[in-house]
């Protein structure tokens, strides 16, 4: 009846699962409970649940990411905590613990964190910028945000019933195989990972539509502005790449369900293959990620520089570049794996050439700065930070691309700390800057400043006492993944690093801070312009927050910086543009599509890890039928009034001309 599901199940044993569980699971009823009685139910399941706003959604995407930055880093703190304590004792980790912990840590932050934190970036921000009222295709887009949070769950639930993969973030073959790990932990990874797998690639498809085919008059390819291109650059990636992931994970799941023998060396499969399919996949995964990170620090450093961006069409370029050079370097990662010097010559040449265009937008960047007014607010920090951190990263890996050093430090924590120089100092920081950039476009207000600059300088000090040890201590020969170890010269980086991710928790606790002072303060920092950077892009032509429609008439484009030279010529005529003509706007119905085929989803995943059949059935039968009822639908649209858009986009013009009066009086 249950499959292989029993209280065994449960480590009852264990108590840091136990605790941690226990503590999440009083959260979420916590949470539920005030819903229910603050009466937020009906305005969270109308507003939010169902909704296929593009901009719901995307501020959902960052919320999961959030949420799960902390059950991420709450692993990173326990790694750390270990190896610092680990040093000729057994430290407070048994390896069976530990070895779920750096595994979950891995699949989390990247999958969980990194992806859905750009995602949500671009789905908010991507429509307004091209001067467009919605992605291609809105219920599509809940449909990938619910089963993303579905994968999400998945992995969660494995804290409490069951357990997590013991293989690492990437589940190599042969530890992989049932034969070497016959419990659940890597079917919850692999279930976990297909649905949401799914999920990205359906807004991979959505986005990639979105910016080719709908643009605002006059928006031509070379008129995006540069969040869009990386964007653009970023989504062909997912839609290129996903595939292969989620091929190469099913031919796993083959393996240990129907006995397949596809990465089985002793059956006539070949594990290697898998090391070639999975980062066949996995090196474009890390541009998927930067990509969009890198559009976030040209948007932030044109603002805040007060002039246009340097070198557009050279960034453009650069990016494209980068897209297609994305699928050349994959073998750099196992340089060690015996190929032959002459591939190994070829993909290291590959891996120095694909520095070139990252270069490139450096020195865009720092050119686009150089005669600008800086102001330096939060987001340029975060910016700044980026482009010290991220330089560094890049040229330790420019190291790791000649195959001689690589094979010397291959497996170390030099491996680790290259890995989140580039991952923390460009996504995250990019990721934190858009945050920080767009937030009061999202929800009317902005963000504290002083404790938005108080995180990032917790974060800086803290990625660099943590992670710059362990260069050194790759250099000395530690590997990763040690539970404990007995070498003497070791301990006191393993501190150093340990009091470094005690910085990074109190950057944390700023955020969060920062944006519980920033709610309660938010009449004193509210945006009621809808452009409280002095933008230069589309976004800040609307109020913020924006309408459900966006532009209450889609604006026409007649240059590169399309708000800017429609701004700079109201500022001129000391007077904004004439009242347009407004019409009556059809906007898309909400759906719960999306969340049901999430909730089956997730009783599907949960059973196919258990082998409850039965209840896998039922699964996949309701979400095909969520399908068929949403394919049947009779109304899929509902009308805006012309009044009502006019009376939105009225209080608007009111703003913006107040604005403008007082600009006129100052200068």
């Amino acid at each position: 009846m249950l499959g292989k599901l029993s209280w065994a199940a449960v480590p009852l044993n264990q108590p840091l699962p136990m605790i941690a569980s226990g503590v999440v699971g009083l959260t979420i009823l916590g949470v539920l409970v005030l819903i229910v009685l603050k009466g937020w139910l009906p305005y969270l399941w109308r507003d939010w649940i169902t909704s296929v706003d593009h901009k719901h959604i995307g501020i959902m995407y960052t919320l999961l990411a959030m949420v799960m930055l902390l059950r991420g880093f709450a692993d990173a703190i326990m790694m750390r905590s270990q190896q610092a304590l680990a040093f000729r004792a057994p430290g407070f980790l048994p390896p069976e613990h530990y070895d779920q912990i750096f595994s979950a840590h891995g699949t989390l932050m990247i999958f969980f964190v990194a992806m859905p934190f750009v995602i949500g970036l671009m789905n908010f921000v991507i429509p307004l910028q091209l001067g467009v009222r919605d992605v291609a295709f809105p219920t599509l887009n809940s449909v990938g945000f619910w089963l993303t949070a579905t994968g999400a769950l998945l992995v969660n639930v494995s804290l409490v019933v069951g357990e997590f993969a013991r293989t690492g973030w990437l589940p190599y073959p042969p530890l992989s195989e049932i034969a070497y790990s016959p419990g659940v932990g890597v079917d919850y990874y692999l279930w976990s990972l297909e649905i949401s797998g799914v999920g990205t690639l359906l807004s991979g498809i959505n986005l990639v539509t979105t910016i080719l085919k709908m643009h605002a008059p006059g928006m031509t390819y070379m008129r995006m502005p540069m969040f869009c291109w990386t964007a653009l650059a970023s989504n062909l990636l997912i839609v290129a790449a996903f595939p292969i992931l989620t091929a190469t994970l099913a031919m796993l799941l083959l393996d240990r369900y129907l006995g397949f023998h596809f990465f089985t060396n002793e059956a006539g499969g070949n594990v290697m293959m898998f090391m070639n399919l999975i980062w066949a996949w996995g090196h474009p995964e890390v541009y998927i990620l930067i990509l969009p990170a890198f559009g976030v620090f040209s948007e932030v450093i044109a603002t805040f520089s007060r002039k246009p961006l340097f070198g557009y069409r050279s960034m453009v370029a650069a990016t494209m570049i980068i897209c297609i050079l994305a699928f050349t370097v994959w073998l750099h990662h196992f340089f060690t794996m015996g190929a032959g010097a002459d591939v190994n010559a070829i993909f290291g040449i590959a891996s120095m050439i694909i520095a070139v265009p990252t270069g490139v937008k450096v020195f865009n960047w720092l050119f686009t700065m150089y005669g600008g007014r800086v102001v330096f607010t939060a987001p340029i920090l975060w910016s700044l930070g980026f482009m010290v951190t991220f330089v560094i990263g890049g040229m330790t890996g420019v190291l790791l691309a000649v195959p001689p050093a690589d094979f010397m430090l291959h497996n170390s924590l030099f491996l680790v700390a290259h890995f989140h120089n580039v991952i923390i100092g460009g996504v995250l920081f990019g990721s934190f800057a858009g945050y920080t950039y767009w937030f009061p476009k999202a929800f009317g207000f902005r963000l504290h400043d002083g404790l938005g600059k108080a995180a990032f300088w917790f974060w800086i000090f803290g990625f660099y006492f943590a992670f710059m040890p362990l260069y050194v201590l790759g250099l000395e020969g530690m590997t990763r993944r040690m539970q404990h170890y007995d070498v003497a010269e070791w301990h006191p980086w393993t501190l150093i690093a340990a009091g470094g991710a005690a910085l990074i928790l109190c950057g944390i606790g700023t955020q969060i801070a920062q944006l519980v002072v920033s709610i309660r303060h938010r009449e004193a920092l509210r945006d009621v312009t809808g452009d409280p950077w002095n933008g230069r892009s589309l976004e800040w032509a609307t109020s913020s927050p924006p309408p459900a429609f966006n532009f209450a008439v889609l604006p026409s484009i007649e240059g590169e910086e399309a708000y800017w030279g429609i701004k700079q010529r109201a500022i001129r005529q000391a007077r904004l543009r004439d009242e347009p003509e407004y019409a009556e706007i059809e906007m898309p119905r909400n759906s719960p599509t999306g969340f049901i085929c999430a909730f089956f989803a997730s009783f599907m995943g949960f059973a196919l890890i258990w082998h409850i059949w039965w209840l896998v059935a039922l699964g996949l039968l309701g979400a095909f039928a969520t399908f068929v009822v949403f394919a049947w639908r009779d109304e899929d649209e509902y009308i805006i009034s012309a009044d009502e858009v006019a009376r939105i986009d009225r209080a608007n013009r009111r703003a913006r001309s107040e604005a403008l009066a007082r600009l006129q009086v100052t200068t």
